[in-house]
């Protein structure tokens, strides 16, 4: 059957869908939170079709934008889209606070300021394509600023739940851009208990982190990016900020489709799952050869995108980390705040807090040998730092009664 994307008419490439634990077959098009399993679906594809409808050549001559990608992507009609202009974020070096072989990916260049808009944007527009209504979801902050942007695009009511300390711009913002939004006095999973609640009365779908199987595709389009970016090689390391770890799954899915496809070779990044030594659960089961990571307790940290107590892709993240030969390592707030003042003021790049700690944990593994000052690193800035708290360092002057202005 033949279906459209932005450029008129060809077949869809998805086959199917699968349980990320068991490897139990989902039927495509239709409808589906976790697996059976209580697990996460990855989407499938037809790979080698994919491969004759698409070369790099061809893609190469496209605009340069997350639907670039379209071929390996879920959507087949081009209606579905919900677009608020995702672009491809450049790669920023660093060579001061971070080094020479130091490039950023400034997610926040993206619509509503976010690397949330990637996986949003999918998500949305499978839910507009299967008939979804009303959906809700918890919410950190900027992963609800997205959903609301894009469910207000596609005419989807949306219901947002946040911890009560959820920074105020991004409980402002979900409500502007047309959720409705409750402080919760909990944590993100406590929010996420409500949500699924609500999804079990049938009140709402249940748009959580991994509980539907769209949001794994829109967040992988940074690692298909991060190839083309790189001239089809990949960098020796990638630092994540992991909280659902929703785009570290999703990039290590990238990888393995670009190889099939035989854009790329097999080699592969060491994966760093970045995490606040305040709310650190894959670091522990990391660190004790565990596959699934108990909940942290008393979980807190300034970075509260990363400040998740337990993930449902546990096992997803855990598994990556391990098969590039990475590692999940914390840093603390002092550091995180330390790194995020030293890129600004040094390169002159605002990172979020989230954004912060990858630049703590790379110093990390450079003091430690987990990587060489010579090996190209890529380090992810999840969202502007324009949203968040900064110092006031300014100074005052009396117009009327100026200083020797050399002083200044």
């Amino acid at each position: 059957m033949l279906t459209t994307n932005l450029e008129g008419e060809r077949p869809g490439f998805v086959t199917h869908l699968e349980c990320s634990l068991t490897g139990e077959r989902y039927e495509a098009d239709r409808l589906h939170g976790l697996s059976a399993a209580g697990r996460p679906l990855l989407v499938r594809y037809d790979l080698a079709a994919a491969g004759k409808a698409l070369s790099r050549d061809t893609l190469d001559a496209r605009p340069t934008d997350l639907w670039r990608w379209r071929e390996l992507l879920p959507v087949r009609r081009t209606e579905s889209i919900v677009s608020l202009g995702e672009i491809e974020t450049p790669l920023i070096p660093i060579p001061m606070s971070g080094g020479a072989n130091v490039l950023v990916k400034d997610e926040g260049r993206l619509p509503t300021g976010s690397f949330k808009a990637r996986g949003l944007v999918m998500a949305l527009a499978m839910a507009k394509e299967l008939g979804v209504t009303k959906i809700a979801m918890p919410t950190n902050g900027n992963a609800g600023a997205a959903l609301a942007a894009y469910a207000t695009r596609a005419g989807i009511e949306t219901v947002v739940f946040c911890p009560d300390d959820t920074p105020e711009i991004n409980v402002r913002e979900i409500a502007m851009q047309g959720a409705r939004v409750y402080r919760v006095n909990g944590l993100i999973d406590e929010c996420g208990a409500i949500v699924g609640r609500g999804a079990a009365e049938g009140l709402w779908f249940d748009f959580s982190t991994l509980k539907e199987p769209y949001r794994i595709e829109g967040k992988k389009t940074m690692g298909l990016e991060l190839a083309a970016q790189l001239g089809w090689r990949l960098p020796k390391a990638i630092f994540y900020p992991t909280g659902g770890g929703t785009g570290l799954i999703g990039m290590w899915k990238a990888f393995a489709e670009l190889e099939a496809l035989g854009w790329i070779g097999s080699e592969r990044p060491k994966m760093f799952a970045v995490q606040a030594s305040g709310c650190a659960p894959m670091v522990r089961a990391w660190e004790q050869g565990e596959e699934h990571a108990e909940r942290w307790e008393d979980a807190h940290t300034v970075a509260a995108g990363i400040r998740v107590p337990k993930a449902v892709g546990d096992f997803l993240i855990l598994r990556a980390v391990r098969e590039s030969g990475g590692r999940a390592l914390a840093v603390g707030d002092p550091a995180i705040l330390e790194a995020t003042a030293d890129c600004a003021a040094q390169d002159g790049l605002l990172l979020c807090p989230e954004g912060g700690a990858t630049l703590a944990a790379y110093r990390m593994a450079l003091q430690h040998g987990w990587v060489k000052p010579e090996d190209e690193a890529v380090l992810f800035n999840c969202a502007t730092g324009l949203k968040y708290p900064m110092p006031d360092t300014s100074r005052t002057l009396d117009q009327a009664a100026l200083p020797d202005l050399a002083t200044l």
